[in-house]
């Protein structure tokens, strides 16, 4: 029996945590034990607390923080992977990439030695935020120059996923990362809402996969260089200096869990986007609420 793994991608706020929230719950209505490992670039551990909002007892969630699965955290993904085969051997895995990490390299870790008997197919999703908030930041004034990051993860990708497709018209898009890989099939999604079926390789226990078509040796690679930083927000300001606050920061992404006047919010922001939503069924932990993430782009590029 091998165990098939989707590796989730996509840049710094495109939906990842939302589309895998989908499959846990569909995973669940369905009786299929499925793990996660969710990996975030900043060192806080929001996105455990995301995924388990509402979640009646989730089979097994793991959360590498502080780095990214790809490279500083790659021998991280490999232990945790045989953790989860020796004490849940789950139906499934997921491993949710940090925004900023290369999902190929990423999918090269299954192949050593400690995971590579048992596990079986493996695909990788990348999705897209089809309002192109983040990525819109690094484009030169003429929109020539494109995000390096984004481009990679775009052509690593086995499907890609426009989500936010509700917000805008998703044909500039979907016209950009169909320039970027002609060959991958694109489907959008609202929410993540999409059958689970369509997003894994095989069903538990098929038949072991078919050899890969690209090289499984690793190289150095590199991509570009990102700084997390934590801010902390004091209770009691309105949402709208909050959002100012936050705003000031000219980060790429935001996110975190922050008490207002009006109670407690999540906070998620993308570029120049800033939401905050009620927590509805989320418990927050007391050590989270007034600390946000903030991840910016430090314009240089770092080798591994």
């Amino acid at each position: 029996m091998r165990t098939p793994v989707l590796v989730v991608s996509g840049f710094l706020g495109s939906g990842k945590t939302t589309l895998v929230r989908s499959i846990l719950k569909q995973s669940q209505r369905d009786g299929i034990r499925t793990a996660v490992i969710s990996n975030e670039f900043g060192a806080l551990g929001i996105d455990e607390a995301l995924l388990t909002a509402g979640m009646p007892g989730p089979d097994a969630i793991v959360e590498l923080a502080g780095g990214c699965v790809c490279c500083q955290l790659s021998d991280a993904l490999v232990d945790t992977l045989v953790m989860l085969h020796e004490r849940v051997n789950p139906d499934r895995i997921v491993i949710e990439t940090s925004g900023v990490a290369l999902p190929f390299e990423t999918q090269l870790h299954l192949y050593r030695p400690a995971v590579r008997d048992w596990i079986g197919d493996e695909a990788c999703v990348v999705v897209v935020d089809a309002t192109g908030s983040a990525v819109a930041s690094f484009s030169d004034p003429n929109g020539a120059t494109a995000n390096e990051t984004f481009d990679q993860q775009v052509q690593c990708a086995d499907l890609l996923i426009l989500s936010k497709v509700d917000l805008v018209d998703p044909s500039p898009m979907q016209a950009r990362v169909q320039a970027l890989a002609p060959e991958t099939p694109v489907m959008n999604a609202v929410f993540g809402d999409l059958p689970v079926d369509v997003l894994f390789p095989r069903a538990p226990g098929d038949q072991p996969r078919a050899p890969r078509k690209r090289p499984i040796t690793p190289h150095a690679h590199t991509h570009e260089e990102f700084v997390s930083t934590e801010i902390v927000v004091p209770p009691g300001l309105s949402p709208d200096e909050v959002e100012a606050r936050l705003l000031g920061l000219d980060a790429l992404r935001v996110k975190g869990f922050v008490l207002t006047s009006a109670g407690p919010r999540v906070v998620q922001g993308v570029g120049r986007r800033i939401e905050l939503v009620e927590p509805g069924d989320l418990v927050i932990r007391p050590g989270l609420v007034g600390r946000v993430v903030a991840i910016r782009r430090t314009g240089g590029t770092h080798r591994h």
